[in-house]
């Protein structure tokens, strides 16, 4: 084994493990099968910290195959991901072969190459990116994944394709209607709900009914602001909703109605309740 594919076997193991993925997930597979570095570019890279950028000491890819956030746009704060926030996601999504996917901020490509293969040839992946440099960069990245498809536009615009799942990977101040409409029965949305100051939360929203909804936060997170979809005096709630730290409590979404005592916070058309979802059972 050349000794880039092994660290690239070592990270997906690494990678999988810690989120609690057995080494032979679907998951490890697509880990093992995407080279990171051909979607970042080349070196050397920035990884992201508290403190700033730190650059690799050289162009050699075994630095990418750390759980790392690497810079795409630093001047902008765009990057590639931290691993095992991704691998949370993509598990919680659950992806099945056939399912029709959507992915809002594709960035290069990297983890829309993921869905991809989750997928499979089967199914289909609709991705959004927003910055036309990284939107160009992502079609030829996925050139050879012939089930995925780049617009290079926001995906807060017009509607959807109708979908099983939406994998957000920009923050967002609420789902949007858009987004709602767009999941089948049974579908999945997964979006970083984040407030004006400090972390908030991946929120996963599954259609139970026409009107039902699931909701559930499945961990913090942070992550720069989705375009279109963001709104100041909902980002100003969820700053004092998240600082009481019950995000355990968020049981359901409702849109459209208005907020009762169940309420935990609410943006323009839409709720999210510590009550169960309507047509869900305890």
């Amino acid at each position: 084994m050349e000794r880039i594919e092994a660290h690239r076997l070592f990270f997906a193991h690494l990678i999988t493990a810690s989120v609690g993925l057995p080494r032979d997930s679907r998951l490890a597979a697509a880990l093992v099968s995407t080279p990171r570095e051909r979607f970042i570019g080349p070196g050397p890279w920035r990884v992201f910290t508290a403190a700033g950028y730190v650059e690799t000491p050289s162009d050699d890819p075994a630095f990418l195959y750390q759980d790392v956030t690497v810079a795409l746009k630093p001047e902008s704060q765009i990057n590639n991901g931290q691993p095992t926030l991704h691998a949370v996601s993509l598990a919680t999504l659950n992806p099945q072969e056939g399912e029709a996917a959507v992915h809002i901020g594709a960035g290069t490509g990297y983890y829309t190459a993921l869905l991809a293969q989750l997928v499979g040839s089967s199914g289909s992946v609709v991705a959004y990116e927003i910055e036309p440099d990284l939107a160009q960069r992502a079609t030829a990245n996925l050139a050879d994944l012939s089930q995925v498809t780049i617009h290079a536009r926001s995906a807060s615009e017009g509607a959807l394709p109708d979908c099983d799942l939406i994998y957000v990977s920009a923050g967002a101040t609420g789902p949007l209607d858009s987004w709602l409409d767009a999941l089948r029965p049974g579908g999945r949305l997964l979006v970083p709900l984040t407030p004006a100051q400090g972390a908030g939360g991946m929120l996963l929203v599954t259609r139970k009914s026409p009107d039902g909804f699931e909701a559930r936060f499945v961990c913090r997170a942070m992550f720069i602001p989705c375009a279109g979809a963001r709104d100041e005096e909902t980002a100003q709630r969820l700053t004092e909703a998240f600082k009481r730290e019950d995000l355990k409590d968020v049981k359901s979404l409702r849109r459209n109605t208005p907020p009762d005592e169940t309420c935990w916070c609410a943006g323009p058309g839409w709720w999210l309740s510590t009550a169960l979802a309507v047509n869900s059972r305890p």
